[in-house]
């Protein structure tokens, strides 16, 4: 036994040497969503308690306001402007690999913004790579949103960049489809059931803490990156009540469903906790917590149970805005470090921070260096998350999409670059003002935290200099910047009137409607779905071959469609192949391949599930053979 002992104990030191780490990240949690960030409405102990062990961090960024971007920015240490990942977009079935700007030769489109790479790209050498290399295991739970894989070859998913295990495995999913409660559609394997209503995070927090508990004796690298609180808005009914008894309308934050989904959390990081402590870990494990982007400080519109959707989920007061914003309530981020014995227990600290800065930081706690060659934004913090000076003074976000028409409604919603340096905040939109120059907003965050009052033309020296930075940063990250549509307004859109009624079931260019009510406005096609099954249809006449139909579609709710084929009206389906929009309100161009093996008649276009309207524009039929077929409304 002791020649035993002798041999084990350098395994011993080995792992004792090399912590483990833990990262929890939240999905559209605000800067103030925690009892311990300020809020008196949610309740969240457990991540309470695990900021009394650890610091709070109260000046910390994501690199983006949307959500993959960031998640990007963490894995790979570099600002999306420069991976390309600029837009929640990595879900969808078209796979994009380079950055670069969106074309409109209509001339409907103001603004030309980016298209947005869709997935990860395999060359990157991950986070989880790099810990993996070192010999730890490695596990990702819960959202991914970074890539799928569609064909042989593919190598977008998690266990294709690094991680070892992967549950409940759903990259094809953006979020937690209709329901956060089980039976979950959203999830593939159908070995993955429970009860009906058992909530998603307490599933997978309780395999989390199986893997925990398994992986005790070996340093491992675990990222818990919760669902929860981003939509669908549904929750526990006994939360919900519980949080409707103690709701104050006078509180911003009193949204009884929201602060249930917020509770679920927090339960859910309890198991991770507890799993830690009864490994006997906790001294040896470093535990992160954040957000990928700012808190939905909007009314979710649709929630299950009715009769929440006008009351906004959540307030990231005093922060201006929320998620999809450049304004501070858009990226800034709570953030709870703790490794007890080592980071300060029940600190406060306003040091800068980004999340690119999670890579060479989280490595440099393990005794390791990122490979040589590799090019980072992140900057090593390891020295100051324990206490010391940190090498950040600035902080930098690009975002090349948004629109004004969102914007009036998720202010700040606008294609736009902003630089923070000290107690300084420049932002630039692309062509916002009617002679498409830039507009530029400066605000001292020191003093004017909600950002309402523009000193631009009140110090245009230090407006001149932030701008620099910008341009240099721009320059460094080869980003594609947003311009003026130089065919804006030169054509006029076929359907010229402001608003034209359609016949219930005829559309323009020989489409059948078979979906909701539909309007055309300045040459747009605004469709209301039913629900399941809503469509438009047109006669295909399509060989048999390749084929492919691209749209340009605008959905304010994530969700999945399907483009179907049919040998005759009222046949049965030869084929279906599947899309995904975005939910970000934004315009999106999807592009489906059609493979049919025999003739079809038919070809229908499904709605995207979620949405309780859609606008679609563009729509064009390449056959294998013959001239495209193009539809403008």
């Amino acid at each position: 036994m002791r020649f035993l002992a002798f041999l084990l104990a350098p395994l011993a030191a080995v792992a004792a040497d090399k912590p483990n780490v833990i990262f929890i990240l939240a999905d559209d949690l605000g800067a103030h969503d925690l009892g311990c960030f300020g809020s008196t409405f949610y309740e969240t102990p457990n991540l309470d308690r695990l900021a009394k062990r650890g610091t709070r961090f109260t000046q910390a960024y994501a690199a983006s306001p949307l959500c993959s971007p960031t998640r990007s920015s963490i894995l790979v240490g570099q600002y999306p402007a420069r991976t390309g990942i600029t837009a929640p977009v990595c879900h969808l079935p078209t796979v994009q690999l380079e950055k670069n700007l969106a074309e409109n030769e209509n001339g409907k489109t103001r603004m030309l913004v980016a298209n947005s790479i869709t997935r990860l790209k395999p060359e990157y050498f991950t986070l989880a790579e790099a810990f993996k290399e070192a010999g730890y295991a490695t596990a990702h739970f819960g959202k991914w949103h970074l890539g799928q894989n569609l064909k042989p070859g593919d190598r977008y998913e998690p266990k294709d960049q690094g991680f070892d295990v992967d549950f409940p495995h759903t990259p094809s999913a953006p979020g937690p489809g209709n329901s956060y409660l089980a039976p979950w559609k959203f999830i593939k394997d159908p070995a993955i059931t429970d009860e009906v209503g058992v909530n998603i995070e307490d599933r997978m927090s309780k395999e989390a803490a199986k893997y925990i508990a398994a992986h005790k004796d070996k340093p491992f690298y675990l990222n818990y990156w919760a669902f929860s609180v981003h939509g669908p808005w549904n929750a526990r009914a006994d939360y919900i009540e519980y949080f409707k008894a103690k709701a104050d309308p006078k509180n911003p934050q009193h949204n009884p469903l929201y602060a249930a989904m917020v509770k679920t959390l927090d339960d859910g990081i309890g198991r991770l906790l507890q799993a830690v402590d009864d490994a006997g870990i906790a001294d040896n494990t470093i535990i992160v917590f954040y957000s990928d982007n700012g808190g939905y400080a909007y009314p979710p519109k649709k929630t299950d149970p009715e009769g929440y959707a006008d009351i906004p989920a959540t307030s990231n007061l005093p922060l201006r805005s929320g998620k999809a914003s450049l304004y501070e309530g858009g990226t800034r981020e709570p953030f709870i470090f703790t490794w007890p014995g080592k980071a300060k227990a029940g600190a406060t600290s306003d040091m800068l921070f980004q999340s690119v800065d999670f890579y060479p930081t989280l490595l440099s706690f393990a005794g390791l260096t990122p490979r040589a060659g590799l090019k980072l934004d992140g900057h090593d913090q390891s020295k100051a998350l324990l206490g010391g000076q940190s090498p950040r003074d600035r902080v930098f976000c690009h975002f090349p999409h948004g629109n004004a028409t969102r914007d009036s409604v998720m202010d700040g919603f606008y294609a736009g670059t902003y630089v923070r340096r000290g107690d300084w905040k420049l932002l630039r939109f692309y062509a916002r003002n009617d002679d498409g120059s830039d507009d530029l907003e400066l605000y001292d965050l020191k003093n004017d935290l909600g950002e309402r009052r523009n000193l631009a033309k009140e110090k245009p020296e230090l407006v001149k200099e932030l701008n620099g930075l910008i341009t240099d940063f721009l320059k460094d990250t080869e980003a594609v910047i947003p311009k003026l549509n130089p065919n804006f307004g030169k054509s006029t859109p076929k359907a010229a009137a402001p608003k034209k009624a359609l016949a219930p079931d005829d559309l323009p260019g020989g489409w059948k409607n078979r979906a909701g009510k539909a309007v055309v406005t300045e040459g747009v096609l605004h469709l209301e779905s039913r629900g399941e099954g809503s469509f438009i249809g047109v006669g295909a006449g399509l060989s048999v071959g390749p084929a492919k139909l691209s749209f340009r579609i605008r959905a304010p709710q994530a969700g999945e469609g399907k483009v179907t084929l049919l040998g005759s009206a009222g046949g049965a389906e030869m084929l279906s192949v599947p899309y995904r929009t975005s939910g970000e309100a934004a315009w999106q161009t999807i592009t489906v391949e059609l493979n049919a093996k025999q003739a079809a008649s038919i070809l229908r276009l499904y709605l995207p599930s979620g949405s309780a309207a859609v606008d679609l524009d563009d729509i064009v039929l390449t056959p294998a053979q013959g001239t495209p077929r193009r539809w403008e409304f």
